[in-house]
């Protein structure tokens, strides 16, 4: 893990990377059951071969929660971040496919202060990146993020 990243530790320009997560059909099976998008070219292997795939591909919106999971798991932000301001930009560059080996790539881009005393708005770029360099998934994410505490817990 990495140590806890607060507003004042914030640098524009860094990147951090995260471990690597496998991704499987059962993935693909358990967000269409959760979210019930269950369209064909996720979930019926000979549709999406006849849509130019090589099999099912996992939902875009997947790759974007996987970066939020992974960026979840590096442990830098779990108590210095409070807020999502939403994300800008997103791309789905690549399908992501069962057997894929991803992982996160995430820059720090730029920050200010808030209106707010004791806290900042930060703005970070997630891409998910596959085993070969391929980016499958990017966007910019701007976040809230305090200050480091007077007496940290």
């Amino acid at each position: 893990m990495i140590e806890q990243i607060w507003f004042e530790d914030f640098c524009p320009g860094t990147v951090l990377r995260s471990a690597s997560r496998a991704i499987t059909l059962d993935d693909i099976d358990r967000y269409a059951a959760l979210t019930g998008e269950a369209h064909p070219v996720h979930m019926d292997a000979d549709f999406a071969r006849a849509a130019g795939f090589r099999g099912r591909i996992a939902h875009g919106l997947f790759g974007l929660a996987l970066i939020e999971g992974l960026k979840a798991q590096l442990g830098c932000f779990e108590r210095s971040v409070v807020a999502s301001l939403g994300w800008d930009k997103v791309k789905f560059l690549a399908p992501l496919e069962p057997g894929d080996l991803v992982h996160l790539e995430l820059t720090l881009v730029d920050k200010r202060p808030s209106s707010k005393p004791g806290r900042g708005i930060a703005t970070e770029h997630g891409a998910l990146v596959k085993q070969d360099g391929t980016v499958v998934t990017s966007g910019d994410h701007v976040i809230v993020l305090l200050n480091r505490p007077q007496n940290p817990t």
